[in-house]
């Protein structure tokens, strides 16, 4: 799929990007380029000496914001592939700082798109969260316009043979800034804050993440937000895994946070398609497919009347023992519960 290709990650230097850099070069080892564009030097720098030009001479290391429409564009000369994986994602720095918020998560979406149709760039895929939907902090909101741009795209690339898709899903376990690598510094306090006993969030790892957008780069057609079929967690359980020992205080949901988080909404359930691993949100307004030719490419079916996508609703779940057993794969191999 991407032997001979190049490829662009913006923000590629975040957990996503590093984890979908090792994927392309373990599985396609003859791609042609992999342009890392971000704008942190010092990650970058780390990146390369993990990936020695001599070893690896198809990276490519671009300092650059997407807020810079035209460095953007420079660095998209010659590249097949777009993954999307720029954001300010804090939920907090947003509400503090939301024009900041707004340039990047919007402005730099509008970015992408321009410079994919300006370069001659086949695909797509920008990376949104569980957040987007029905959102109540500017985060999610402005990833949520994201999505919209991003659909909407494929109506306005004419002649172009290009497809623009989204994919949406859940924490990342043990990612920057969640609660798993939260707790686990937090243990020795003996006291694990808690914002809500009942709080349930999705659950998926960074490799799963990585097999969703694949998937995406291969079977879209062009407007789909792309769903994964993945189990919930409880908060308290998170926390009985990492700590069984340890008290736990509830300290109130925070601004701008949700009690559970929803991917599919009973109103977006209208537009669902159910894919078997995965579900996918169809464009509300598309002049290349209409609902039957995305059903019959994806050999889908439409979900249920009322149907909902909600971590607190979910069928599946992660034990307190399954999380011990993931956050020894996925977070720390020496991890041992306190």
């Amino acid at each position: 799929m991407l032997n001979q290709k190049s490829v662009l990650i913006t923000g590629g230097t975040g957990s996503f990007g590093k984890k979908f850099v090792e994927t392309i070069l373990s599985r396609y080892p003859k791609v042609a380029r992999i342009v890392i564009y971000s704008r942190d030097e010092l990650k970058q720098s780390v990146l390369r000496q993990m990936y020695p030009q001599q070893k690896y001479p198809q990276l490519r290391f671009f300092i650059g914001d997407v807020r810079d429409g035209e460095r953007l564009k420079r660095a998209c000369e010659g590249i097949n592939v777009i993954i999307h994986a720029a954001a300010i994602k804090q939920v907090d720095t947003a509400e503090y700082n939301p024009e900041e918020c707004i340039k990047t998560n919007i402005h730099g979406a509008e970015n992408v798109i321009d410079a994919a149709l300006a370069c001659g760039v086949s695909d797509v895929v920008a990376l949104s969260t569980d957040k987007a939907c029905a959102p109540i902090n500017l985060y999610g909101a402005t990833k949520l316009v994201s999505d919209k741009l991003f659909t909407a795209a494929n109506n306005i690339k004419g002649s172009r043979d290009i497809r623009f898709s989204a994919v949406r899903y859940g924490n990342v376990m043990g990612s920057r800034g969640s609660v798993i690598p939260f707790f686990m510094n937090r243990r020795k306090e003996g006291v694990l804050p808690i914002t809500h006993m009942e709080m349930t969030r999705f659950n998926i790892s960074l490799q799963a993440g990585v097999d969703l957008v694949m998937y995406a780069i291969e079977n879209h057609l062009g407007g789909e937000i792309f769903i994964p079929k993945i189990p919930s967690y409880k908060i308290t359980d998170v926390a009985k895994a990492i700590a069984p020992s340890c008290e736990l205080t509830e300290v109130g949901i925070r601004p701008g946070e949700k009690l559970h988080e929803e991917m599919i909404t009973d109103t977006d359930s209208l537009n669902t398609i159910d894919l078997g691993r995965y579900y996918a949100i169809l464009p509300s307004v598309s002049f290349s497919n209409q609902e039957e030719d995305f059903i019959k490419h994806h050999k889908a079916v439409k979900v249920p009347f009322g149907f909902k996508y909600n971590s607190g609703t979910n069928d599946k779940w992660e034990t307190v023992e399954l999380l011990r057993e993931m956050i020894i794969e996925h977070v720390d191999s020496n991890f041992k519960p306190e």
